[in-house]
């Protein structure tokens, strides 16, 4: 998108990035194409002023939950899926960096020759520096999601917002691929989508988020620009919890 006039709604942004997002059209490991235009989308909203923090899954390398159900050890495999996530990072590492933006990659699990430990009060300095940080490894335990890490770093580095950036492009009464009746909710409260049983983020990352206010915007990221338009305030995807 060309540079922006309008003054950008949120000051600090946590972006919640699937692995399978970095997939594009294939269906498993990272579509080149795709992570060039996040990078871009990234350093767009950079330029706007906004500090930000990314959060990636690892489900396009290894999805630990899945591993477990056939038989493998559910911390081992949660282990592997916080692994996958280190590899994710380190590609939209280089790809940022690639357009110019300064990064940093903290691990919640410690690897010293691949990046940073995660420690709360740099990652906010790194931030306010104008660094993008990309938090990788989870939460560094098993039995937690990717979707609780970026719950819980949004409301550690006191973030804004969560952006959870998807293929879809909201949140829907029904799978709208499935349903063609389906509509697609503009806004929610935490307790609906708790009570209702609305795939957002799971119930501990929801929880989290109504705890300490953190409002969640879920859009579509196939969308090129979409990461700007949220953050510049236009009313797109689905509202879960109230902004001041």
């Amino acid at each position: 998108m060309t540079a922006s006039t309008k003054p950008p709604r949120f000051k600090r942004i946590l972006l919640k990035l699937s692995g399978e997002a970095l997939m594009g059209e294939g269906k498993y490991g990272i579509s080149p194409k795709t992570l060039e235009q996040i990078a871009q989308e990234v350093r767009d909203i950079v330029k706007l002023g906004v500090e930000v923090g990314i959060v990636i899954g690892g489900g396009n390398i290894f999805r630990g939950v899945s591993a477990s159900t056939e038989g493998m050890d559910r911390a081992s495999a949660d282990y592997m899926g916080m692994l996958a996530t280190v590899i994710n990072a380190l590609a939209l590492q280089d790809s940022l960096e690639k357009l110019s933006v300064f990064t940093r990659v903290q691990s919640a699990i410690e690897m010293q020759q691949l990046a940073e430990p995660y420690i709360r009060r740099r990652a906010v300095r790194h931030l306010e520096k104008g660094r993008v940080v990309i938090l990788a490894a989870g939460t560094g335990n098993p039995y937690f999601t990717t979707d609780t890490t970026a719950a819980l770093r949004a409301v550690e580095i006191e973030a804004d917002v969560i952006l959870k950036a998807t293929k879809v492009d909201g949140v829907y009464t029904a799978d709208p691929k499935r349903d063609p009746t389906a509509t697609k909710f503009k806004q929610l409260g935490y307790l609906e989508v708790l009570n209702r049983g609305i795939e957002v983020m799971d119930n501990t990352a929801l929880t989290l988020c109504m705890d300490n206010d953190v409002p969640i915007v879920v859009f579509n990221l196939l969308t090129a620009g979409n990461i700007e338009r949220v953050v510049l305030g236009e009313e797109i995807g689905t509202l879960v919890g109230a902004t001041t």
